[in-house]
Formats: C-alpha cells, structure tokens, sequence
C-alpha cells in the first residue's frame, strides 16, 4: 500500500489531518498496525477481544480464499474483510492476516461471483443483502489492492456493483417505496433492512469518485425519513417527541435494529443535524439493547457506528453497552454465537464479523465510518 494512494484517499474521504498523520508515519515504517501506533499499555480488553476474533476468522479461511462456514460464501467473505479491515489490517501487510486479506479479496473479485450485470447476490444465494454488502466492502477497498491488477479488478467490478444498485432503485415502485431497495433487482416494492446497505454502498462509492448521481442518494435520503416513525410538521421536525425506524413506510413500530440502521445511515449521507437523527438517537438511549433482541448482532453492528457518530452521551452510553453485552460472550475459540435462530443459521463468521465492526469503532479506519 503506498504512502502516495493512501494519503489522497484518506484526505478526500476524511478531511483531517488527524488521520493522514499516522499514515505519513506508517510509510516510513515506523508504524505497522493499529497496535503499533499506541503504547504497549493501551492494548486493552477490546484490543485482545477483537485479535482474539480475528484469529479465529483466520481460521475458517478456505483455500479458495473464501471466509465461510457453510453458506452465501462472497457475503460472508466480504464482511470478514470488513471486519479485518476496521481493525487495521490490510493486503500490504506481510502477516498471515495480511495473506489472508490478499486471499479474501481475490476469491470475491475472481470467478464467477459477479453477474454480467454486476450482481453479486444471485451465485452465493445472498441477494441483495448480500450485494450491497459485497458492495460496501469493495467501495472501502478502493485503491488498498495488494498490487496495481487487484485495484483494477476492485474498480471494475466496484462500478458495476453500482449500476446494479442504481438500476434496481430506478424499478418502477409505489410513492412510499421509491427511493428505496428490496430482495432482488427487479422488486417492486422496498424496505429498510435491504435499502441501508445499498445506500451506504452508494455513499462510499461516490466519496470514491465513482459514477454515482446526487439525486440517486436524495431519494434513498427521503426513503428513510418515510420509514421514521413520527409524523413531521411543515418544518420536517417530528411531532411528539422521539421516535425510531421501521422496516417498511409509514408505520408506527420503530424497532432496535431499525432505528440503529435509519440513524447509520442517515448521518452517513450527512444528515448529523437532522431532527430524525436526534429522535432516533435518543429513542435508543430510551431503548437500550438487550441480548436477545432479534437480531441483536445486526442491529448492534449499526448501533455501535451510529451512535459513536452522534457523540456525546449517546456515544459514552453505546460504547459501554456494546462491551457489556460483548466482551463476556466471546467464546474461547475468539467466536460468537447470536442469541437468536434467525442470526444463528447465518453461522460464527456472520456473528464474529458484526461483532468486531461493532467494537472496532474506537479504530477509525474504515473511512464510511468516520465521522
């Protein structure tokens, strides 16, 4: 990874001298990973909590390269990715991590994992969940290939990910699911849980200059204010106070995973001083997490970044909250396992790779979630 292509990156993404020090730093070799740059005496409880995982996502790499156990391979592999990539690992490293970032990368870009038409869901049974994550990943990856062919391939297949999304959101739709995304690329109608990760895909895209129109995430914007739970007045402020998200349009059952997703995302495209991220934040603040929510691994994923993003007490009570529920229920092999059926049938790299997004927050190193 060069000094040259990390630093135009991190300071279009970012903005801040902040983050493009410590990698002036790491070009002439004086830091090599997240833990390098901070004293022996700050690897704390998460710092092992998270390499414990690691390892173990390590472990259940194929030879292929794929990160799986036993289904929806590209998807699975791409969150690993995710997750490695949050704790500082990268594809220049020469480090079994660093090999199997490399690995990872290739199986996902290499065979036959993307359609003619870009899509990643249809191989691996994912759909598109699977796509706008696989999307996501790809958009993060940008430019951090292990060479010049591997950027390429990233690129390439990094745009035709997007058209898809794009094409799929210009479906034709009723007024209230315009905007947003579903199952597959032709669907019809929409919902919130499928729409985030396409946004978010979006909006990583286009901070990596890709061909993504502005009025494209306009729309996914106003999708979501249509799924906040509260009616607004003439101003756009909600009407009785805080409210959440739902998974579908004008309904009144915000839940823990939605809300969390709706406030991501939101602020993701910029919207920090909405009324709707207040109400939603504080909604959670109202509505803390409990272990055995639905789908606790999904919705905490979203919680951690969102509520780390709003700051504050928001960010300090989230922060205590998520090592709560995590840190004593990693098992000894460095995995997780969800509390629920649904989450559980997704398998340990699904759990483990949400998990370490989750308490990787402190990291800063994917540059979609950085404020």
């Amino acid at each position: 990874m060069s000094w040259m292509k990390i630093t135009a990156r991190c300071w279009l993404r970012v903005g801040s001298v902040w983050f493009v020090m410590p990698i002036i730093l790491s070009a002439l070799g004086l830091v090599a990973s997240v833990h390098a740059q901070d004293p022996a005496d700050n690897f704390d409880t998460v710092d092992q909590t998270v390499q414990r995982a690691i390892k173990y996502l390590l472990g259940k790499q194929r030879a292929d390269g794929a990160i799986v156990e036993h289904q929806n391979e590209t998807t699975m592999t791409s969150l690993a990715i995710m997750a490695m990539a949050s704790a500082g690992a990268t594809t220049s490293e020469n480090s079994p991590r660093g090999e199997a970032m490399r690995k990872a990368l290739n199986f996902v870009l290499t065979g036959d994992r993307q359609d003619k038409d870009g899509y990643f869901g249809n191989r691996d049974g994912s759909r598109m969940y699977g796509h706008g994550i696989t999307s996501l990943m790809l958009t993060e990856m940008l430019g951090m290939g292990a060479n010049a062919e591997q950027d390429a391939l990233i690129h390439d297949r990094c745009q035709k990910a997007i058209n898809l999304i794009l094409s799929a959101q210009r479906q034709s739709k009723r007024v209230q699911d315009r905007g947003g995304w579903r199952y597959t690329p032709n669907s019809n109608d929409s919902d919130l849980s499928v729409s985030v990760w396409q946004l978010m895909a979006l909006r990583s895209a286009k901070n990596d200059g890709l061909d993504v129109p502005a009025e494209s995430i306009q729309q996914a914007i106003d999708y979501l204010k249509r799924s906040y739970t509260s009616r607004l007045d003439s101003r756009g402020v909600p009407i009785g106070g805080p409210a959440g998200f739902s998974y579908i349009p004008d309904q009144n059952n915000p839940t823990y995973t939605m809300t969390a997703a709706g406030l991501l995302a939101m602020q993701v495209c910029g919207e920090y001083e909405s009324p709707l991220v207040a109400g939603a934040a504080d909604w959670l603040l109202a509505h803390p997490p409990q272990w055995n929510e639905r789908f606790f691994f999904y919705g905490t994923y979203y919680y951690a970044q969102g509520m780390y993003q709003r700051g504050g007490e928001h960010a300090t009570t989230a922060d205590r909250l998520v090592k709560q529920m995590l840190l004593d229920r990693q098992q000894p092999d460095g995995s997780w396992t969800a509390p629920s059926g649904e989450e559980g049938g997704a398998g340990k790299v699904y759990s483990t790779s949400l998990a370490v997004l989750s308490l990787s927050v402190k990291y800063h190193y994917l540059p979609i979630y950085q404020k």
